[in-house]
């Protein structure tokens, strides 16, 4: 009887895996992103806090902790970025460049620093990532933070915001 009960088990096990396999591949599929210019403007606030990067199955992502933020973004695809005040390009890997701004400013209101890159070329370690390329600081200026994210190719991308914190995520794939 326990060898029945084992061998049904098996069968139903294996039969399960493939629909789950297939459940997997599209959920990867981005339905409702885009490559276009994504941005929500509340009025701005808060200062940034940290910058850091993650990888998961379907997108990399770029997140910036804030303090007290609205949650208001400006993100683009573009042909150059350039760093705020001199206009001068920030030089960035990959086959396309995004243009990410926070209406947060990395200093706070006594304009004493929150967050300063210690390598401002390469903001977050993003080596062995399917997408992301590189993470550029492109400075923070008149209430903003801005950043190139140098990408793998004109992916789709969305922008989540959650308490505290501005989301970016690229698609590894259309």
């Amino acid at each position: 009887m326990r060898k029945i009960a084992l061998a049904v088990a098996a069968a139903l096990a294996a039969v399960l895996v493939v629909p789950m396999s297939a459940g997997a591949a599209t959920a990867c599929a981005p339905v409702d992103w885009g490559s276009g210019q994504k941005t929500v403007y509340t009025g701005g606030g808060g200062y940034v806090t940290d910058i850091r990067s993650g990888q998961h199955e379907c997108f990399d992502r770029l997140v910036i902790d804030t303090h007290l933020a609205d949650g208001s973004y400006y993100v683009s695809y573009t042909d150059e970025v350039t760093h705020v005040g001199s206009g001068e390009p920030v030089p960035l890997r990959g086959g396309a460049k995004l243009f990410v701004m926070a209406y947060s400013p990395s200093y706070d209101q006594d304009f004493v620093p929150t967050y300063q890159p210690a390598n401002p070329s390469e903001v977050v370690d993003v080596t062995g990532y399917q997408t992301f390329r590189q993470v550029a600081w492109a400075g923070s200026w008149e209430g903003t933070t801005d950043l190139g994210l140098g990408v793998r190719a004109r992916l789709p991308f969305r922008v989540l915001t959650l308490p505290d914190r501005i989301v970016v995520d690229v698609a590894h794939r259309w």
